[in-house]
């Protein structure tokens, strides 16, 4: 017996995964596999504008405070962009979609920077000042 969506996570999906090795496909909520296939994108999504959101915080911190720049800086950078380059790997189609992740991460990216620097908010332009080819590196 197939466990409910709504009563045990974990159950369901083990017990859904079980099902579709198995081919007993008649048994398998689809409105719940559904959403969470669905939900899967917006992990990615997610992903995404989390690397790009640590990234940018850290081109802003070294280029409006380079007398402050450090070492572990320019490795957050490194390693973003090696995530990035990864998650765009096995998630080509969300390329196109980098310009809008981009302007929602500056705009938290921005935030953070001001509160890990002191500065004031102001110092950091309102929109990114950086391509897309220069983010990713």
């Amino acid at each position: 017996m197939m466990r409910a969506y709504e009563q045990d996570y974990a159950g369901w999906v083990e017990d859904t995964a079980l099902a579709i090795e198995e081919g007993r496909f008649t048994e398998i909520d689809r409105v719940a596999l559904a959403d969470e296939v669905k939900g899967l994108g917006i992990t990615e999504r997610d992903r995404i504008e989390s690397a790009l959101r640590v990234l940018v915080r850290h081109l802003l911190k070294t280029k409006y405070q380079p007398e402050k720049r450090t070492r572990s800086w320019e490795l957050s950078i490194r390693v973003q962009r090696k995530h990035l380059a990864k998650y765009l790997r096995h998630s080509p189609s969300l390329r196109p979609e980098l310009p809008e992740l981009l302007s929602d991460a500056y705009d938290n990216a921005r935030i953070e920077a001001a509160n890990e620097t002191g500065l004031d908010p102001d110092t950091f332009p309102e929109a990114c000042e950086w391509t897309i080819a220069e983010i990713l590196g």
